[in-house]
């Protein structure tokens, strides 16, 4: 399935092998068509991975060699390759804007390094962490490049203890937050617990973090301690260790912070209206399921709603767990 509004094309395909075949034999076709917007969308995995890498390539080359003014990319969970990207950059490095990329194995950090290092017009990049180099990070960085607006990065483990994650070094984080003031830090962790040990042991500009996998206290407590522009905090789990001082340490430290979500965690209902004192009204978003909070000698389930609601300025109510 894709759909096409005047310069912009859009691929939509299910697991099928044929799906992702048919989009591929679309685009092959499109040598007198100069694209501004290309997007591939699997909706199951591996759909395009699941294709022989030279036919995906082969398909690829024809839209990145007859489109000069190509300006937004999202080729997530494809095999895109470093020689593909090496095209895209020789055919539309002055007009790419936007590039999202991850889970595209067959690239290297040299291949992504060669993009930041050509179109200095990139304001939006999303990637996976192996891609992640102080190369890359002093790349956006420099004189020659905008302002990035917008960097997205999944931090995946499939295999626990099987994977490295590198360190990225201090410097190169200030010197990418000084050139890019204002930039989204988006970083999505799906590890193990015993994975996270080269992340948060510096001060870091992420603004949004979300934990899809359970993560424990002690790297909550680093969040707190390294993240002072965190805007948005989703927890899924964390396990039956109360969370009472890592939130108020986020609470104390990460001054901008709007918006929260806590899935299987604990935290007591003194330590969680605390939390929102101190936060107050800044909090747009407030999703607690009513199963994390924990009833203490100063509140019970019942009165923390009115307690919330007072210093958050609206109606609130914990989350409930659907019954069906």
């Amino acid at each position: 399935m894709y759909s096409q509004v005047s310069d912009t094309f859009f691929f939509k395909v299910d697991s099928s092998k044929e799906s992702a075949e048919a989009a591929c034999d679309i685009l092959s076709q499109l040598v007198n068509c100069s694209l501004k917007t290309l997007g591939l969308i699997s909706t199951a995995r591996p759909s395009f991975m699941d294709l022989p890498k030279s036919h995906f390539i082969s398909a690829l080359t024809v839209v990145f060699v007859n489109s000069k003014s190509l300006s937004s990319l999202k080729i997530d969970d494809t095999p895109v390759d470093d020689p593909s990207l090496k095209v895209l950059v020789a055919n539309n490095s002055d007009t790419l804007k936007l590039l999202k990329m991850s889970s595209c194995p067959h690239v290297s950090p040299a291949g992504i390094l060669c993009v930041a290092d050509q179109c200095h017009g990139l304001r939006e990049l999303a990637l996976n962490y192996h891609l992640l180099s102080d190369e890359l990070l002093l790349a956006l960085s420099s004189e020659k490049h905008v302002r990035l607006e917008h960097l997205r990065i999944d931090v995946v483990s499939e295999n626990p203890g099987q994977t490295h994650f590198h360190t990225i070094q201090k410097s190169s984080w200030d010197a990418f937050i000084k050139h890019s003031p204002k930039v989204n830090l988006v970083m999505y962790f799906f590890l193990y617990e015993e994975e996270f040990d080269p992340f948060f042991r510096y001060e870091i500009p992420a603004t949004h973090l979300y934990f899809g996998r359970s993560v424990s206290k002690d790297v909550l407590g680093r969040v707190g301690m390294t993240c002072p522009r965190l805007v948005e905090l989703v927890v899924c789990a964390n396990g039956l260790r109360p969370l009472d001082e890592e939130l108020i340490r986020i609470a104390e430290r990460c001054k901008n912070l709007s918006a929260i979500g806590l899935g299987e965690c604990e935290v007591s209902c003194s330590a969680f209206v605390e939390f929102v004192k101190m936060c107050g009204g800044r909090l747009s978003q407030l999703s607690i399921m009513e199963e994390v909070l924990i009833p203490d000698q100063k509140y019970s389930l019942e009165q923390i709603h009115w307690e919330v609601s007072k210093h958050l300025g609206r109606v609130w109510f914990p989350d409930m767990m659907p019954t069906w």
